[in-house]
């Protein structure tokens, strides 16, 4: 985390300059408030971001003009933020407002009208509903493909998105597909050790791993934490190579080993999120299985339940999610 650090104190010296030279409501206070923000959510402090994104848009609101793209790139951040946070209906009103912006902008910005589609796209993956997702996404590609060559960096987030939201509709040789064209522009325009680069290993993993390809989807997740494990990242990043590692050696009935990585992925989610947080109900259910499947009944009971709260707490109640982790509490309650 040096590097982040570092950053962090180079921001707020920056801040502490700017906040005496000029007055309270200056964009270039907004400049520093970004750059101090990013740096938050790249160690995965997410409720602090929030914050000082926060103070950005107010000051925004006091400087420019109702339909200045900044103020989109705005609404866009703070959305970014609530979707990280599990608040998906948030994220949801906050990209609404930045996708409006946009789409009055004269002339238009035909990239930022596809970005916005794909934001719009991850909140509806998370909020399972795919069908939305897949929409946004050929709307998002669709421009991208009349504005853009081939191999353009900008479709990589559209493809990871793709093979994300077929994941969860278990097309699992359409999700590889999409998971490979991403990891291809990944490989040709980012260093060896870019944690972007680790992220689309683990995805890949996590389908060979649902695909019954259990060997494989272990080397790709040992790619993913080669990467995340040596440099500095986003912990909860790392906590996803965790927990896809679990649930892989789970599949094997590798069950110790299975429970050391699910027990490294949960502290890290644990000490970041919060209590609430959809990612903390997954690792839950993850646990609730390998529990099940140990035998060890009282433990699953409580993980299950822990995992049904959360998600009836921040999930639709038709959500996949939510529907899966209520059946593996049925299962665990006739057993014990």
């Amino acid at each position: 985390m040096g590097d982040s650090s570092k950053a962090a104190e180079y921001y707020e010296k920056a801040h502490e300059i700017y906040k005496k030279a000029l007055p309270p409501n200056h964009p270039l206070l907004a400049e520093c408030y970004n750059n101090i923000s990013q740096v938050h959510i790249n160690k995965g402090e997410y409720t602090k971001a929030l914050e000082v994104y926060e103070k950005v848009h107010g000051i925004y609101e006091q400087a420019l003009v109702p339909n200045d793209p900044k103020l989109a790139i705005s609404y866009s951040n703070i959305g970014h933020v609530h979707n990280r946070m599990g608040d998906y209906s948030k994220a949801l009103d906050f990209y609404q407002k930045a996708h409006k912006i946009i789409e009055t902008t004269q002339p238009v910005d035909y990239l930022s009208l596809a970005v916005s589609h794909s934001h719009f796209a991850a909140c509806y993956e998370r909020m399972g509903d795919y069908t939305a997702a897949l929409n946004a996404l050929e709307e998002d590609l669709k421009i991208k493909q009349d504005k853009l060559q081939a191999g353009n960096p900008a479709f990589g987030p559209t493809y990871c998105l793709l093979g994300r939201v077929y994941r969860c509709m278990q097309d699992y040789s359409k999700a590889l597909q999409y998971f490979e064209k991403c990891v291809t522009i990944a490989e040709e325009t980012l260093p060896e050790k870019h944690p972007n680069r680790a992220v689309m290993y683990t995805s890949i993993g996590d389908v060979h791993r649902l695909m019954g390809n259990n060997e494989m989807a272990i080397s790709f997740h040992r790619k993913a934490l080669n990467i995340q494990e040596n440099i500095q990242c986003n912990p909860l990043e790392c906590a996803t190579t965790y927990s896809n590692l679990g649930e892989t050696y789970r599949a094997m009935e590798d069950y110790p080993t299975a429970l050391t990585y699910f027990q490294k992925a949960l502290q890290i989610r644990e000490k970041k999120l919060l209590k609430n947080h959809p990612d903390l109900a997954a690792i839950y259910h993850n646990l609730a299985k390998l529990h099940l499947a140990t035998k060890q009944y009282s433990i699953a009971k409580k993980n299950a339940q822990q995992a049904v709260e959360i998600a009836q707490e921040k999930l639709s109640p038709n959500h996949p999610h939510l529907l899966e982790y209520k059946k593996t509490l049925e299962k665990v309650q006739k057993k014990s």
